[in-house]
């Protein structure tokens, strides 16, 4: 049976005006219920001194509850329907790595401030949250927006289950600056070859193949053998932790080429170890932990010849930079780190150290341009003599 439409009842509760009405409420197990609450709706100055003046408030509030376009189910708190159903979805959708960085994120930053029912929450009240966050958290602008971008996520699931009716109260929310990120880092051939001669087999090979094809923590783990076929490494699966999966992004799924001294690492390797399993595998026959490589090997050898190890990323983004030096084009060194978008190449792997030498050729070919168009006399040259 359909509720009759209510007016609530305004009362005065100190210096604020209130409202109690009658809400719609679902239990965990289905049952509908009609519970009686108050809201506080405005100070009781200014405008709002007079009841009549806050009637219009109180109207606009009721509205979607006179009007049914309030579900019951919207009554549940965002803690349990992130906890219930949004988390849950996101472990059967998402990569596992992907899966554990929200669940982070909403057990650090948003679980202890998600006591309020979902349909409660308005795009002020999310933009409040964020700034809470950043006043209490040491964070980076980056990661504000993915507190942001999963807020949005969870919204966006509740409306589409239905619970919640659009638009998304996340869409217009301005998530606060943090503070900058550190520059990541990229390491030059230089580096590299330094590397090379200095660490022992297996982490050698394992950061050649890093560095010389781009692969991924996950993806350097999932190769197999008959993944190398002498000239190609095909990128097959990416295992973190104890999952394997698809390598990352639409394009994650490939064949990278393989230079010529990185074959001949491949194959010594191949025959002074006989992998039988994966390409880099434990004592138990599993994937190598690269992270154990990297802290029990890798770096203490670094540092006995003065050296720093930026990660296994690092790698990755130095192979991007070396290829954009050699003037290999942005859309090719994209295809070798198969990203979704060249976008991505060129603003997080590419890095800019000190002044392109073709920048350097181009502006040299506009001096002999200026200087051979304008005679002397114009004041061209004579600017160019006071630069020089």
């Amino acid at each position: 049976m359909a509720r009759t439409r209510q007016s609530g009842y305004l009362y005065r509760k100190g210096s604020k005006w209130c409202l109690r009405y009658y809400d719609v409420a679902q239990d965990p197990d289905g049952t509908i219920r009609h519970p009686q609450r108050s809201k506080v709706l405005v100070e009781a100055e200014g405008p709002y001194r007079s009841k009549k003046a806050v009637q219009l408030l109180a109207e606009e509030f009721l509205r979607p509850l006179n009007i049914g376009t309030v579900t019951p189910s919207s009554g549940m708190s965002l803690k349990r329907f992130v906890e219930d159903l949004y988390l849950p979805f996101a472990e059967r959708q998402k990569r596992p790595s992907t899966y554990d960085g929200y669940r982070k994120m909403w057990k650090v930053h948003l679980e202890p401030r998600a006591g309020r029912p979902l349909r409660d929450y308005r795009t002020v009240d999310l933009e409040q949250m964020l700034n809470n966050i950043r006043a209490k958290n040491d964070l980076t602008t980056t990661t504000l927006r993915h507190v942001k971008h999963l807020l949005s996520g969870v919204f966006r699931y509740a409306i589409r289950c239905g619970i919640l009716n659009p638009p998304n109260p996340v869409r217009e929310v301005c998530a606060p600056e943090g503070r900058s990120s550190e520059d990541t880092y990229a390491y030059s051939l230089d580096e590299i070859v330094r590397m090379l001669g200095v660490l022992p087999e297996p982490a050698r090979t394992l950061s050649a193949v890093a560095a010389f094809t781009g692969l991924r923590r996950g993806e350097l783990r999932g190769l197999k053998p008959d993944d190398y076929d002498g000239q190609l490494l095909i990128v097959r699966r990416s295992i973190w932790r104890k999952h394997v999966g698809a390598p990352k992004g639409k394009r994650g799924t490939g064949a990278v080429p393989v230079i010529a001294p990185l074959a001949r690492m491949i194959e010594q390797y191949l025959l002074q170890y006989g992998p039988k399993t994966y390409l880099f595998e434990s004592m138990s026959g599993g994937p190598v932990s690269v992270e154990y490589i990297a802290r029990e090997v890798i770096r203490p050898t670094l540092r006995k010849v003065g050296m720093e190890w930026h990660g296994w990323h690092a790698f990755r983004r130095g192979l991007a930079t070396n290829l954009h030096v050699l003037g290999v084009s942005d859309i090719v060194i994209q295809a070798i780190l198969r990203h979704s978008d060249v976008a991505v190449t060129r603003q997080s792997y590419i890095k800019h150290t000190g002044v392109d030498e073709r920048s350097v050729a181009a502006m040299k070919a506009l001096e002999s341009l200026i200087c051979t168009k304008h005679a002397p006399g114009t004041g061209i040259q004579e600017i160019l003599v006071v630069v020089q």
